[in-house]
Parts: structure tokens; sequence; C-alpha cells
């Protein structure tokens, strides 16, 4: 077969063909690839107050040292050392019988002033009957009715006597003050007791409900309560009852809801702090003073904030940032200033509006001036805690304040 030269122009043809192709796909620019997928959601607005937590500690709210009233040998002990006694409870019963021969003796002694009173009362009805049959004179009639005036003082003298002897008696018996728990006995069956003032301590007994929660509020704090009371914001803590919640060191959530209803009334030169007290309820006598305890108050009025997961908000250095996407779904970088969280959202102070659209899911993926394809969700917002008519507070949970 010959090999014709239009033989040979087909086959070059078909040997340049793939230069061509390949020449014209590197003319042919490179398609861009899609915009990533962000999710957005609006931030919450809704009203809140804000806490501010503090460290303190559990005391109780009647503390009593138990003596005696009257000296003596402590005769017997009523009570197991740390349980729950109530007002009126026999504790220590100290030797009575020098105390009733004291009674017996008053008591006799009052008998005899009301005899000499009945003599004195006989004598002077008869000194005025001759008094007025000119028998006697008008002299030894004033010595008689001042004789019976003085067995009427000694009647009296005589029973305060039976009072006071009956006293001691009584106090031989040392009862419980107060209803709570008591601590051990510190002295034992057979000990002499002294009583009176600065007597023999025998045990002590603290009050459990309720329970006192102590803690110390710094210059500046202080000064922004007086503030927020003073505009109107939130009642004063010296006239209502402000709301306060409560965890011990083993618990989380702040199970333990209360009140404030004491400030001092100075501030301590030597630390710069106010010294506040809480009030909880412990029905069960599960908090016991000298417990460690961490406390949320109010630390605001109430106002309307813009709520925003942590997720959302981005750190550069210092700077707190989020990322918003405009109408023409292209990304902006907000500096934010951040506020407390609130039922697990942070609130958003400054930065971004209600209407704003916030990335929180893909953060990493969205770069400002970068074009995003968003996705739009709503914020899952926790239980809301409703404590006091008309005003929504959130449940505390991990702001720290003043």
């Amino acid at each position: 077969m010959k090999i014709t030269i239009k033989h040979i122009a087909l086959l070059l043809l078909i040997l340049a063909a793939p230069a061509f192709v390949l020449i014209g796909c590197e003319g042919q620019q490179p398609q861009a690839p899609p915009p990533p997928k962000v999710t957005v959601s609006k931030p919450v607005v809704e009203d809140v107050v804000e806490w501010d937590e503090y460290t303190g500690r559990l005391e109780a709210v009647d503390t009593v040292d138990v003596r005696a009233r009257v000296s003596g040998y402590l005769e017997s002990i009523h009570f197991k050392d740390g349980q729950t006694v109530k007002k009126g409870d026999l504790l220590f019963v100290i030797d009575p019988r020098p105390y009733q021969a004291e009674l017996d003796r008053a008591l006799a002694q009052s008998k005899l002033a009301k005899a000499r009173l009945s003599l004195a009362e006989n004598d002077l009805k008869r000194a005025k009957n001759l008094l007025s049959a000119r028998a006697i004179s008008e002299e030894e009639a004033d010595t008689r009715a001042s004789d019976e005036q003085v067995a009427q003082a000694s009647v009296e003298q005589a029973q305060a006597d039976v009072n006071a002897a009956r006293l001691n008696v009584e106090f031989t018996q040392v009862r419980a003050p107060i209803t709570g728990l008591i601590s051990r006995k510190y002295v034992t069956e057979g000990n002499l007791i002294n009583g009176g003032t600065g007597g023999t301590l025998l045990t002590t007994i603290v009050s459990l409900d309720p329970i006192y929660c102590y803690f110390e509020a710094d210059e500046q704090s202080y000064l922004r309560y007086t503030n927020l009371e003073q505009k109107g914001m939130m009642p004063d803590s010296r006239k209502g009852e402000n709301p306060a919640f409560m965890e011990l060191s083993n618990e989380t959530g702040y199970p333990h809801k209360g009140y404030i209803d004491f400030i001092d009334n100075r501030l301590d030169p030597n630390t710069g702090t106010i010294r506040g007290r809480g009030v909880f309820p412990n029905p069960d006598d599960t908090l016991t003073p000298g417990l460690f305890a961490r406390m949320k108050i109010t630390g605001s009025g109430q106002y309307k904030a813009v709520l925003v997961p942590d997720e959302a908000v981005g750190s550069d250095q210092s700077q707190k940032f989020v990322m918003v996407v405009n109408p023409e779904d292209m990304v902006e970088y907000r500096q934010v200033t951040l506020g407390p969280r609130v039922s697990g959202l942070r609130v958003i102070r400054q930065g971004v509006g209600p209407e704003d659209r916030i990335i929180v899911n893909g953060l990493q993926r969205a770069m400002p001036g970068m074009k995003v394809s968003p996705v739009e969700e709503d914020i899952v917002v926790k239980e809301k805690n409703f404590l006091t008519p008309g005003i929504v507070i959130k449940d505390p949970e991990s702001n720290t304040g003043g």
C-alpha cells in the first residue's frame, strides 16, 4: 500500500489532536469552590437580672453557751452528745438537796412572818377601839400601827426569799434554752459546777433552721448596689428581701434559695469590704454551721439583654469577637463586649444587635470578607426561673461578679 500525502496529512492530524485538546484545556479558568455552609442564629433578647458570686461561711442564727445558774455537784446528764434537742428539754441535774433545804427554811420563815403579821393586825384593831374609848394614848396607837406595817413588810420579804429559793431549786435542772443541735458534754457526772456569770461551761447548742451565710462584698460592688437601689432598679437589702442562692462545696446549681436580710453599717478599713448576710431555710438540717458555701445575689436591676451561645464567641488575644453574616451572605468581624452567662447563654453588652445573624457553628470555616452559605437555626434557651411576679430572674449559673 502506498503512503500518499493524503495519508500522511491524516496521520499528522490524528497525532496532533491530543495536543490541541491539551492546549484548549489549559486556556480554561478553574471553577471556584462553593461557599462553605455555616449555621447562623439571631441573638436571643430577654429580660435578665445579673448575679454576683461570693464565698462565705454558714453560721447559726442562735448559738448558746449552756451554763448553770447555781453551783453544786453534777448529779446526772440527760442527753446524748451531738443529738437534736428541743427548747425546754432536760439536759443536766445539779444536786438539789441544799437548795431544797433553803426553800424549806424560807417557807418556815414565811409562815413565822405571817403569824407575826396576824398578831400585829389584831393588836392594831384593839388599839383603835381603845383609842376611841380614850383608854390608850395616841402614841401607843401609832406604835401598834407601826408594828403592823413592819410585820407586813416582813411577810413580803419572807415571800421574796421563798421565790428566790424556789428559783434556785428550779435552776438545779438545766434545760435547753433553744431548739437545735447540741455539742458534747464538757463536764461529767460528779464534778463540782460553778454557777452564775462566768460559771462552768457545760455544753453548747446551735440552731439549724433557718441558717445564716455571711459574705464580704468589696467597695466597688457595694457602691454599685447602692446606686441601683437609689435609682429604684433593685430593692434595698436593708429594707426588702433580695433573692439569693447558695450551694455547698459538693453541690452544683445553687439549690438553696433564700434572701439577703442584713448589710453591715460600715466597711472594714483593713479589708475594704462590707459584710452581708443571707438567710436560708434548713428543714432537713443538712446545712451545718461552719461549712464553706458559695452564694449568688442579684447584681443588677432587670434589663433587656442580647444573648448568644458561648460557642459563637471567639478570642483574638485579649479581644472577644463574633462573626456576623450580612444580607449579602458576606462574613463580617465584630468586636464585642461580654457580660455574664445567663441560662446557658452569654450576654453581649456591645457589638451586635437583635437582628444580626451570628455564626454559631462553623466559625472555623468563616473568614472576614468571605461569602458563605448560611443555614438559620433558633437558639435554644434553657429553663427560666421565675422568682418574683413580673420579674424574670435567670437561674444563676457561672457568672462571677464583684
